[in-house]
C-alpha cells in the first residue's frame, strides 16, 4: 500500500451469515486455508511491501466468517460493468496508523455513493496489488457489499506509488478516490472523497495518509471491465496461491526459498544475516538500504535494487523478496533488523503478471529520486 501498502488495526469480528448462497459456476470457493496461502504468497510477491501478513490473514478470515466473498474472472463481467480498485495507502513502518476493517468497507461505500450521484452503478472490485494484506484486500468489502472481487489486480506484485497501480490511466486523467482512516474521535480521523487529475489525487491521498497517522483505506479509479481486462494483471490469485502453498509445504527457510524460486522461475540469490539496515519514514513512504552478505539492497516500501560491488543484479519491477532463513515466512522491509538471517529470492519481471502501470517509464522517475539509483536504464533498455 501501495504502498499502496496496507495493514489493519482493531479487527472486530462480525457475525457469520449462515444463509449465504452457494457459489455459482465460475466463482472461486474462499476457505481459511486458501486465504492463508494467498496471503503468504502475496507477501512474497509483495517484494518487501504490500502490508502486514498477519493482519492480512486476520482480515481475510474475518471476511470468510462474515459471509461469502466471491471472486470471478473479469471476463465473466459485462464489458461495461464498472470496476473499483481497493487499496491501502501509507508507510508500512508507520507506528501511529489506525485503520479498522470497517474503514475499508466505508471507503467503498463513499465512492459507490459518489458515483451513484452521477448515475453510475459499480459492478465489481479489484485489489491494487499483491502483498501480505493487499492480496486479500477486497474480500471483506465483497462479503459486506455483495460486489464480486475480480481475479485480477492493478499489479501482480507490490509497488510504491498510486499511479503505478492505476492500470495505465494517464497522470492527467480525472480520478475520483475515497480515503478513510485515523483513530475515531481524534484529530487524526478522516473520511474524504477527492476528485482531481490522477497525479494530484494520488498526492492528496498520500498526504491524507500522513494526517491519519500513516495509513488510509482507499477506493479509487472506476474503470470499465473492458478496460480492466486489457490493462490489469490477470489471474493473480493462482500465482499467489502456488507461492503460498510452496512455503507451507517447505521443510524450512532454505527449502522454502528454493521452492518459491522454482515456482517463480527465479533463484535464491543469497542466505545470510542482515549486516546493516537503515529505514526512514518520510512523505508517507519507508525508504532505506540493507546490506546482506556484501550485497546492497535499496527499498522504497518495496525492494528497488540489488547490487554486488556496484554490479546490478536485479531492478524493480523484478521481484526481490526476503524470507526468514529459519521459518521460510516472508519478511517485509519494515520487519528487517540487523542480525536477522534471511534468504533473498529474485525472479525476473517477465515471470510476473504485471499491470499497465509497469510499462510507463515516466512513473519510474520518482523511484530514481527516492533511492538515488539508476532504474529506467535497467528496466527500459
Amino acid at each position: 500500500m501501495t504502498t499502496d501498502d496496507t495493514q489493519t488495526d482493531g479487527a472486530q469480528h462480525a457475525p457469520t451469515d449462515d444463509a449465504q448462497p452457494a457459489p455459482t459456476d465460475g466463482e472461486r470457493t474462499i476457505t481459511a486455508e486458501w486465504v492463508e496461502d494467498v496471503a503468504v504468497g502475496g507477501a512474497v510477491l509483495g517484494g518487501g511491501g504490500g502490508g502486514s501478513l498477519a493482519k492480512g490473514i486476520e482480515f481475510g478470515e474475518l471476511a470468510v466468517e462474515y459471509g461469502r466473498p466471491t471472486i470471478v474472472s473479469v471476463a465473466d463481467l459485462d464489458p461495461t460493468d464498472v470496476v473499483l480498485t481497493v487499496s491501502g495507502v501509507g508507510a508500512p513502518a508507520a507506528t501511529e496508523s489506525h485503520v479498522d476493517p470497517a474503514d475499508y468497507v466505508r471507503a467503498v461505500e463513499l465512492l459507490v455513493d459518489r458515483l451513484a450521484a452521477d448515475g453510475t452503478t459499480v459492478g465489481a472490485l479489484m485489489t491494487n496489488e499483491m502483498g501480505g494484506f493487499a492480496t486479500v484486500n477486497g474480500l471483506l468489502q465483497s462479503a459486506v457489499t455483495g460486489l464480486p472481487l475480480v481475479d485480477a489486480a492493478c499489479n501482480g506484485r507490490a509497488h510504491p506509488t498510486g499511479p503505478m497501480g492505476s492500470i495505465g490511466l494517464s497522470q492527467d486523467a480525472n480520478s475520483v478516490q475515497a480515503a478513510v482512516g485515523g483513530v475515531p474521535g481524534t484529530a487524526s480521523r478522516l473520511e474524504t472523497v477527492v476528485e482531481a487529475e490522477l497525479g494530484t489525487a494520488a498526492s492528496l491521498v498520500r498526504h491524507a495518509a500522513e494526517d491519519a497517522g500513516g495509513l488510509v483505506a482507499v477506493a479509487r479509479n472506476p474503470v470499465s471491465a473492458r478496460y480492466a481486462e486489457a490493462n490489469a494483471a490477470l489471474d493473480t490469485y493462482d500465482q499467489a496461491e502456488a507461492v503460498g502453498r510452496a512455503v507451507r509445504l517447505a521443510g524450512g527457510g532454505r527449502d522454502a526459498a528454493e521452492r518459491v524460486a522454482e515456482v517463480l522461475g527465479g533463484e535464491v540469490s543469497l542466505v545470510g544475516p542482515v549486516e546493516s539496515f537503515a529505514l526512514e519514514t518520510t512523505g508517507g513512504f519507508d525508504v532505506g538500504e540493507v546490506e546482506i552478505e556484501g550485497r546492497e539492497l535499496t527499498f522504497w516500501n518495496e525492494y528497488m535494487t540489488l547490487e554486488l560491488d556496484g554490479e546490478r543484479l536485479a531492478t524493480f519491477p523484478d521481484l526481490i523478496t526476503t524470507l526468514d532463513a529459519e521459518t521460510g515466512m516472508p519478511v517485509s522491509t519494515a520487519e528487517l533488523a540487523e542480525g536477522r538471517s534471511v534468504a533473498v529470492v529474485v525472479a525476473p519481471a517477465a515471470n510476473l503478471s504485471l499491470g499497465a502501470g509497469m510499462a510507463d517509464p515516466a512513473l519510474f522517475d520518482s523511484v530514481e529520486q527516492a533511492v538515488g539509483k539508476a532504474v529506467k536504464s535497467h528496466v527500459f533498455n
